[in-house]
């Protein structure tokens, strides 16, 4: 059934009449396998009567689970209606054999990997049109200087191409980490009660998983075990980190103080209805919100895993929840993202005015160096590289407008380095002169 199905929305997934539709093919897979092994009474022109016939409403479904206190026989008994409706008059009903040989698990289980699948590749999508916008915008800004912060504070100089190119990485990670859940989800177990298929041929569970694109777990025990599921979990809340440390870094370059870069301002937003100055990082905001969800979904799963002997029911209610509320929050997580990033407000030259804030005190790695192939010792070096650069960072604390780095090495007698030299130090591009390697690796990443 995988790439037979029309992909529908991330919510849609979610909802039960998509549960209920994957629920029904899955019935109906069972009993052509049945009606193809011969191994019970069912012929192919019943099985083909149900294909034609098996039907349900959400409503109807509902209306017997109120009674039953059961959704999977709800389900059978909502089914088996509309596939009897249009028999001839004391002909045999063919919905007696729907469910024939299966545990509620066998239904449930596969049809929720089914839908793990189709959320998977939704997200799958996402990270590649996010990584590509991301990887375009790093060669955009190859060569916008900028300075790089280390703690927050000012270390050496980068390009902000490197930013965006740090962020198409990590979705790269995060497309390897989704593949490798998609694949571990698209599992299926039809093996009846504690999985030893007492009442079911394995050929059944063979045939159907092979018609959904789904893979037969080697050993179910009635339920598909969760660490399955736990894998999926884990790997979206490790790309809901990722989007979240992008999104932080953007609120941090929107700083008033800071504002190297700032998230799209639409024509007639509002800001804030006080301040109307305001231009705030509220998407950014929104998905490091967001991203604590997904975070915490993923200990939701983790419990999940260890269950009473072959099955309980413990996991089912908590991640009927949690699953879908990860997949529908990472999915708008993403497209708030693209929004943002393919529309960022980057600004080069407020970015090179902060590399220069500092008066030159991020060149002394540079400097340490140089007085180093002079012939000194690296700890008299470095005496002299921080009396100056202590010097400069008190007048910056204090508002002072004294020397800058370089005046003060040159004022120093015990600094020996020439005017050339120092201009070979004090040149932001020559921290990056092998930043060519960098890029070129970039314009090999393919999502």
């Amino acid at each position: 059934m995988i790439g037979r199905y029309t992909r529908p929305k991330m919510g849609a997934i979610w909802e039960l009449e998509n549960k209920f539709n994957i629920w029904k093919e899955i019935e109906i897979l069972v009993c052509e396998a049945h009606a193809e092994l011969g191994d019970c009474g069912i012929t192919k022109e019943d099985a083909a009567w149900i294909r034609k016939y098996a039907d349900f409403t959400v409503a109807e479904i509902d209306e017997v689970e109120k009674v039953t206190n059961h959704d999977v026989i709800a389900f059978t008994t909502v089914m088996a209606k509309y596939i009897d409706a249009e028999l001839p008059e004391g002909a045999e009903k063919p919905s007696r054999w729907v469910h024939y040989g299966m545990t509620s698990s066998d239904l449930g289980d596969t049809a929720m990997c089914y839908q793990l699948v189709q959320a998977c590749d939704i997200i799958l999508e996402d990270i590649k049109q996010l990584g590509e916008t991301c990887k375009r915008r790093a060669f955009e800004f190859e060569d916008a200087l900028c300075v790089g912060r280390t703690h927050g504070i000012h270390a050496e100089p980068m390009t902000f191409g490197m930013k965006f190119g740090s962020w198409a990485w990590a979705l790269k990670r995060a497309q390897t980490r989704m593949e490798q859940a998609r694949e571990v989800a698209a599992t299926g177990a039809i093996s009846g009660a504690v999985g030893t298929y007492s009442s079911i041929d394995p050929f059944v569970e063979k045939y159907v998983c092979e018609k959904m694109g789904l893979t037969p777990d080697p050993l179910s025990t009635q339920v598909l075990a969760r660490d399955r599921h736990a894998q999926v979990m884990t790997a979206l809340a490790v790309t809901a980190a990722t989007l979240e440390s992008i999104a932080l870094q953007v609120r941090l370059m929107q700083q008033s103080d800071v504002i190297e870069a700032e998230e799209p301002f639409a024509k007639g937003q509002k800001g804030s209805s006080a301040m109307p100055h305001k231009r705030n990082p509220i998407t950014a905001e929104r998905v490091c919100g967001l991203a604590r969800v997904v975070k915490a979904n993923a200990q939701v799963a983790l419990d999940n895993v260890a269950l009473w002997f072959e099955r309980d029911i413990s996991h089912s209610g908590a991640e009927r929840v949690a699953q879908a509320d990860s997949f529908t929050a990472l999915d708008y997580m993403f497209g708030k993202m693209q929004w943002m990033l393919d529309g960022l407000n980057v600004y080069t030259k407020k970015s090179e005015q902060n590399l220069w804030r500092t008066k030159g005190l991020i060149f002394s790695s540079k400097v340490i160096l140089a007085l180093v192939d002079t012939g000194m010792t690296r700890e008299d070096a470095y005496v002299v590289v921080q009396r100056n650069a202590m010097a400069v960072w008190e007048d910056i604390q204090q508002a002072v407008d004294g020397p800058t780095y370089r005046e003060r090495l040159e004022a120093d007698p015990e600094c020996p380095l020439t005017d050339e030299q120092l201009d070979a130090i004090f040149d932001p591009w020559a921290f990056l002169t092998r930043k060519g390697e960098v890029f070129e690796r970039l314009k090999g990443l393919e999502f």
